[in-house]
């Protein structure tokens, strides 16, 4: 994020590059600095002759490179946007001798989601000598919380840390989709508001009590009967709770409760750092290290490894995923 912060700060002071190289697994920066250089490098009376959008499915590197030789009519740059830029992957080294003697007058800025180019090769090395070069790397899921409060802290907003758990288990790893549900927030919510998981259920859709956060905190807790409320919720609902999601997530928990139990400083500050959790969720797991023993720990991330492959369709017999998890959490809590 801070690398984002620097780019859009060069390029705010015009210190600008001819060539933004924009590459890597999660595509919600590349948009936003695409989208940044497309909105402010030129004047809006600027950009109807200066400034095109072109999509690597339809074009060549020749067409790109034509397109970026030409000289601004009237302004000091032109912008030539190529989403999709991964579409040309086949291609791309081709653009190593544009890259060696890029156009002074033209911006040419390149989305090449979900993959990155080779380093070790001709074009990588020569795009590192005088490009930009960002590389959107995914978040794991244990950092998203953070990004959220972060993102909402630059708007003036704060969240819950169960609030940002919830979306987190909801919409996974994927920052543009739970960004635009919190723009759908920024708009319900007045600027300052502590976003609760009231909120996110109301606006949302995701249930505050029936999902995979309160499931695995029962589970902690052995609150039996809270667990089996849950679990017959998820079996009444399996659409919007897949088991698949279920189990991982069960598993990564108890994988953490045996990080617990092998550490010899249990202080909560080293706990949170070496479990890479909020700090706000630490006693959660002081409590399930009570409940399940290091035996009892390791019983549970068998039993969950044998369900994972049943909830894909192998050895389950046609058996209902409902029944799945039912027949999983009496295994574990047993």
């Amino acid at each position: 994020m801070d690398e984002v912060k620097q780019l859009v700060t060069d390029i705010k002071n015009r210190n600008l590059k001819p060539i933004y190289f924009l590459m890597g697994e999660e595509p919600y920066y590349i948009d936003k600095i695409s989208d940044f250089i497309e909105e402010t490098v030129l004047k809006e009376e600027d950009r109807g002759f200066n400034q095109m959008v072109l999509y690597g499915r339809d074009v060549s590197i020749e067409d790109i490179v034509s397109n970026a030789k030409r000289f601004p009519m009237m302004a000091e740059y032109q912008v030539v946007i190529v989403k999709e830029a991964q579409d040309l992957s086949r291609s791309i080294e081709k653009l190593v001798d544009y890259a060696k003697n890029p156009q002074p007058s033209t911006i040419l800025v390149l989305n090449y989601k979900y993959k990155t180019i080779d380093k070790r090769k001709a074009l990588y090395k020569t795009l590192n000598k005088s490009a930009v070069i960002y590389e959107s790397k995914k978040l794991y899921e244990n950092q998203v919380a953070d990004w959220i409060r972060r993102v909402l802290a630059s708007k003036k907003y704060s969240i819950e840390p169960k609030a940002a758990q919830m979306l987190v288990e909801f919409l996974g790893t994927d920052l543009s989709k739970i960004n635009n549900e919190l723009e759908k927030l920024k708009i319900i919510l007045s600027e300052g508001s502590k976003i609760t998981p009231e909120d996110i259920e109301e606006n949302i859709g995701i249930s505050k009590d029936f999902n995979n956060f309160e499931l695995r905190k029962a589970i902690g807790e052995r609150d039996i009967m809270k667990a089996h409320r849950i679990i017959n919720y998820f079996a009444d609902n399996p659409k919007d709770n897949p088991m698949v999601v279920t189990v991982s997530l069960l598993f990564n928990f108890f994988i953490q409760l045996l990080n617990y139990h092998g550490l010899s400083d249990k202080s909560p500050r080293n706990v949170a750092s070496a479990l890479k959790v909020n700090p706000y969720f630490v006693s959660e797991y002081v409590t399930a290290a009570r409940n399940y023993p290091m035996k009892k720990v390791s019983l549970a991330v068998a039993t969950l490894r044998d369900f994972d492959v049943k909830s894909k369709g192998v050895g389950a017999n046609n058996v209902s995923q409902g029944d799945l998890l039912k027949e999983l959490l009496v295994k574990i809590l047993n």
